[in-house]
């Protein structure tokens, strides 16, 4: 039985069995992974996860259920499952399930490789690693900088997903990722360590990677590390003015906009695995920062990390506006909680693989760009701190206060950059930190993570990224040297 066959025989049989909607979604995800630690090859990773899922709705209940044997007796016994499910919750069920209305849609996509990533030889991508690892070690030999601790990463991610609904509509994806990553430990007698962690990603085949020139890419790395620990100052602690390059706009936005603007986090359904938010149904329509702020999530960006067309419920992707010039505009949504607001969906809902339920998640999350180049914003700063990229973040449950400590800084005088400095730190809440932005450039770049969310932890490749911003009259504090 081929597989579409089999998808429509269990939305059929769980709508025979007294279901109101029904779908079924098989994914399949093959990863390969090869690591590098402080020069050695590490064993390669190895995975395959393939399998079907069926979710129902029967007296205003939702079941799930999922199988990784793909013949009809056991996806029967799957819906079953799910009938049951739906069935026994629903007799405890105070607000029935609502799904958005939508169109129905048919679709296959996919991204075709010019380099199929699985066909690389092996031993070529070790050689890779290798190649960059030397680099990174002379780069801060020169400086008389050591790296005891190096951990390098790079391999691949192969989705395919098939999904059919109640509704007729049926999505067949296929999307290619690539991904490469690096952790660099610096150490010098007297100035102690600095690191740096860095994730790199994009969909599409082996033909990216090699467009990242990672030899040169992580080598420049390893020697800003290495200025750090030999030429970085202390920064000032005054009330300043602060530029903040795209890494840290990126991790803003994904942290403190994407996240509580996730519409079941919304509305407390996230509370005790990933945590809450400043939002609530009030908020939506209020200004939370400057006229020059605003955020969106755009699944659809070529070769982004986070790529896909249409979600895990045959929703089409589309750009979602979180915050419009400083106002909170739009939350992500799936049809369940599109319903409880009586909205439409926006195409916000995935799962990490079959096992699981799809759920709202983000994709690529980024700030808008403006019309200043990074030269202008710095031009305009009397006095202040330039923070390229950082070492360590950290945010509150409720996505309100937030610690950035940077690790490529300047101090900016009179427009002009001058000395490196050493862990600068700002420390403000979501609204202080979007309020106090006054100018905001005009070249976007983009970042790759994983973003975890739920229970089981379902972990989502996904970019986050913008232009440079220029925040006003802003504390700025300084971390211990570790």
């Amino acid at each position: 039985m081929v597989m579409e066959d089999l998808l429509s025989y269990a939305v059929n049989y769980a709508m025979k069995l007294g279901a109101s909607y029904a779908e079924a979604r098989y994914q399949s995800d093959i990863f390969e992974e090869f690591t590098l630690r402080n020069g050695v090859p590490e064993a390669p990773g190895f995975g395959a996860s393939r399998g079907l899922s069926i979710r129902a709705i029967v007296s205003g209940s939702m079941g799930f259920a999922s199988t990784n044997l793909t013949k009809k007796a056991d996806v029967k016994d799957a819906v079953v499952r799910a009938i049951t499910l739906a069935k026994a919750s629903s007799k405890a069920v105070k607000s029935p399930i609502r799904m958005a209305e939508v169109k129905t849609v048919k679709a296959n996509y996919a991204i075709k490789p010019r380099v199929k990533p699985e066909y690389v030889d092996p031993d070529s991508k070790v050689e890779l690693l290798k190649d960059v690892d030397d680099r990174s070690v002379e780069a801060t030999s020169r400086n008389d900088v050591k790296l005891p601790a190096r951990v390098l990463s790079v391999g691949y991610l192969i989705t395919e997903k098939h999904i059919i609904t109640s509704e007729g509509s049926n999505i067949h994806s296929h999307i290619p990722r690539v991904m490469f990553s690096y952790m660099l430990t610096a150490a010098k007698a007297g100035k102690g360590t600095v690191q740096r962690f860095e994730n790199i990603g994009e969909s599409g085949g082996w033909e990216r990677v090699e467009r990242w020139l990672l030899d040169e890419r992580i080598s420049e790395e390893a020697g800003k590390l290495a200025k750090i620990l030999t030429d970085a100052v202390e920064p000032p602690t005054d009330t300043l003015d602060v530029v903040l390059g795209p890494e840290l706009v990126g991790i803003i936005c994904h942290e403190s906009a994407g996240h509580p603007l996730e519409a079941d986090r919304v509305l407390g359904r996230e509370a005790a695995q990933g945590g809450e938010t400043y939002v609530t149904r009030e908020l939506i329509g209020e200004y939370i920062g400057s006229e020059h702020v605003t955020i969106v999530d755009d699944p659809r960006l070529p070769n982004s990390f986070g790529y896909y067309l249409y979600d895990d419920e045959c929703v089409e992707a589309k750009e979602r506006v979180l915050i419009d010039k400083g106002r909170i505009n739009e939350l992500l949504h799936n049809r369940e909680t599109a319903a409880e607001f009586g909205t439409l969906s926006n195409g916000s809902s995935r799962a990490s693989f079959y096992g699981v339920e799809p759920i709202v998640r983000m994709a690529n999350t980024y700030m808008k760009p403006g019309d200043y180049s990074l030269e202008e914003l710095i031009e305009g700063v009397r006095y202040g701190v330039y923070i390229s990229s950082y070492m360590e973040w950290n945010i509150d449950d409720r996505r309100w206060n937030q610690r950035y400590v940077g690790l490529e800084a300047y101090l900016i005088k009179n427009g002009k950059l001058e000395s490196m400095l050493r862990n600068p730190t700002i420390e403000l809440t979501t609204k202080g930190l979007y309020s106090s932005i006054d100018a905001v450039g005009k070249d976007v770049k983009f970042y790759a993570g994983y973003c975890g969310k739920s229970e089981p932890m379902q972990s989502m490749p996904v970019w986050f990224g913008g232009p440079a911003i220029r925040l006003r009259n802003v504390r700025l504090g300084r971390s211990p040297v570790s």
